[in-house]
């Protein structure tokens, strides 16, 4: 086999160690107060001003975060030491005038939030986001960046990272923008390791676990990633081609960190409060199922929107639908095929999601290129004005999971064709060669794959469209069914009890729903029903059984202390189960299990 280590040695040697190189250092003295101290020296630059920029966004993010918020002390010289003139011509920029060629450039950074966007410092580690944490010059983009982290030793950290390393706590990227999608994790942690190899080339998969949990606990998720690696590599075909030779989860399940994955080129970030118990291991399993495939599906099979990531403004995409969307349905398909999670347990996990797309008043609005353009205003986007989301928007996770669905049981309901074939030819195309896709070209590899008629069927009611898949015929054919409860009365509120013990309606209520109908919204107190009053959530859904779809109820409820009356038809409950035939055919059994079994 190939040494990717040969060819690494290569690599930095073409880079050149005599070739200008941007270059930081990062020292965490005082880690207890979330600090870190930064400098950065920047060489052989042209006269005229030059502009340091801090990222307002972070690669696998569409929205702003304006990093720039966490740094101060900010100092700017020359290779002298002199002062060099500085303005601000926005929040996140200093432009640079009077230099002499370099600049020299150190600040202070504050960061507590460790998840797949922010960095975080303590004493249990130093949690880097590249964006969140260093200046950069945009005109230098296609400069060689070095790095040295100086680990904290009395803490026994150690550097994890997709960064290429050299030597110590040192490492390099071959450019701007491969040391931005480049997060490292500094603690102490375990580290694993195993090889997987494809095409002739060998690969090293490696873990970074920092959890406080058992031994036995991450032996046991380490075991279940490489499963969860063979089947998503039984996918596509074969592994990417990892850059230089490794690729490496980034995971840390500890009481400090922020739920989230976060995919990158080579590695993922993944972060959870819950550990390695049971519950944990499997949603932890399912976030780096998700990551993993993501190496395919986003990072080398890359929508042209998001090529190059835009550093200094929001990304917005149109084809989230199916770089997420897509991954997420293959994310709890990878663990049944894996083993992880039975056969009915994940048929049993499409009921939330077909509820909370099919079941959504935001279809009308909306298809799925329009939701996807919606990432830069709900992907940990921050406001502080109220939205009116649950009327008008669907994830494009979960929009895309179920289209993923439809597509994969409409395939095999046609001579046998297959998602996992659609996307090897995707792949093939547009992920080997890394030729950025878009809409279109998803439409004419469909096309090419399973036939004009089926590609156009497809795209024009489901994705230039909003109809909705005949789900009870595709799932029928894999004996799997939609329950409906017609028994239960349905007003579409979701209410909390106060202090007062008082039931107030806490979500905006949706269109088409009952109690949308009567006028009834966020924030209404809900004082009783059919003259039945109640002061628990208990005796309010005990309440809400006995009432009778069809009939009419007497609400009352108070609103800006003012209290009303309204008389309302009750509906059906709208939600469904996914559930299975009692008595499948044969036939059907083995389309589901040549479905969900594990892939060679």
């Amino acid at each position: 086999m190939k040494s990717c280590k040969i060819v690494l040695l290569l690599l930095i040697v073409q880079l050149g160690f005599a070739q200008v190189r941007n270059e930081y250092q990062i020292s965490f003295k005082n880690a207890v107060h979330h600090e870190a101290e930064i400098s950065a020296k920047f060489t052989n630059l042209e006269s005229g001003t030059i502009s340091l920029k801090m990222s307002r966004t972070s690669p696998g993010r569409y929205a702003l975060h304006e990093f720039v918020k966490n740094v101060y002390n900010v100092k700017i010289t020359d290779s002298k030491g002199k002062d060099v003139t500085v303005t601000r011509p926005n929040p996140h920029q200093w432009d640079v005038t009077g230099h002499d060629g370099t600049i020299n450039l150190s600040y202070t950074l504050f960061a507590d939030r460790a998840d797949g966007t922010y960095s975080q410092i303590d004493e249990t580690h130093a949690h880097i986001n590249i964006p969140a944490t260093f200046m950069y010059i945009p005109t230098l983009k296609e400069r060689p960046v070095q790095v040295t982290f100086y680990a904290r030793e009395d803490l026994n950290w150690k550097a994890a990272t997709q960064l290429i390393p050299l030597g110590g706590n040192s490492f390099l990227a071959p450019n701007l923008q491969y040391f931005m999608d480049s997060p490292v994790a500094l603690s102490d942690h375990t580290l694993k390791e195993f090889k997987v190899a494809s095409g002739g080339t060998e690969y090293i998969i490696k873990l970074a676990l920092l959890h406080e949990g058992t031994e036995e606990e991450a032996d046991t998720y380490f075991e279940h990633i490489k499963k969860i690696v063979a089947q998503e590599k039984a996918v596509f075909g074969d592994f990417p081609n990892f850059d230089y030779g490794e690729y490496i989860f980034l995971a840390s399940y500890t009481p400090y960190v922020s739920k989230d994955g976060m995919e990158h080129r080579n590695s993922t970030v993944l972060t959870n409060t819950q550990g390695l118990t049971e519950e944990g291991m499997k949603k932890n399993l399912g976030t780096a199922a998700h990551e993993f495939f993501h190496s395919w599906n986003v990072e080398r099979i890359r929508p042209i929107s998001l090529e190059p990531f835009d550093f200094e403004k929001a990304n917005m995409s149109g084809e989230l639908w199916f770089a997420e969307g897509f991954t997420s349905y293959y994310t709890n398909l990878i663990l049944c095929r894996a083993g992880i999670i039975t056969q009915d347990e994940y048929i049993d996990s499409l009921t939330d999601t077909y509820n909370s797309v099919w079941k959504s008043p935001a279809l009308k609005y909306f298809n799925p290129i329009e939701m996807s353009y919606q990432a830069p205003l709900v992907d940990a986007a921050v406001s502080i004005d109220p939205t009116n989301k649950d009327n008008t928007f669907i994830s494009y996770y979960s929009y895309g999971n179920m289209l993923a669905l439809a597509l994969d049981l409409s395939l095999r309901d046609k001579d046998d064709l297959t998602l996992d074939d659609y996307l090897k030819l995707i792949w093939t195309k547009y992920g080997k060669t890394e030729i950025p896709y878009t809409i279109e070209n998803l439409f004419f590899t469909l096309r090419e794959y399973a036939g004009e008629s089926f590609a156009d069927n497809f795209f024009e009611k489901y994705i230039f469209d909003n109809q909705t898949p005949d789900y009870k015929k595709l799932l029928g054919s894999v004996a799997i069914y939609l329950k409906t409860n017609l028994k239960k009365a349905y007003l579409g509120i979701e209410v909390k009890f106060n202090d007062d013990d008082m039931a107030v309606i806490s979500e905006y209520v949706k269109k088409g729903t009952p109690a949308y109908t009567i006028g009834l919204e966020k924030g209404d107190i809900i004082i009783a029903i059919d003259n039945q009053s109640f002061s628990t959530e208990e005796q309010f859904k005990e309440v809400l059984n006995k009432l009778k779809p069809g009939k009419k109820s007497t609400i009352v409820f108070q609103r800006l202390g003012n209290e009303k009356k309204a008389i309302v038809k009750l509906g059906v409950n709208p939600m469904i189960k996914v559930t299975q035939y009692t008595k499948p055919s044969k036939k059907a059994l083995e389309k589901r299990a040549n479905w969900l079994k594990a892939k060679e």
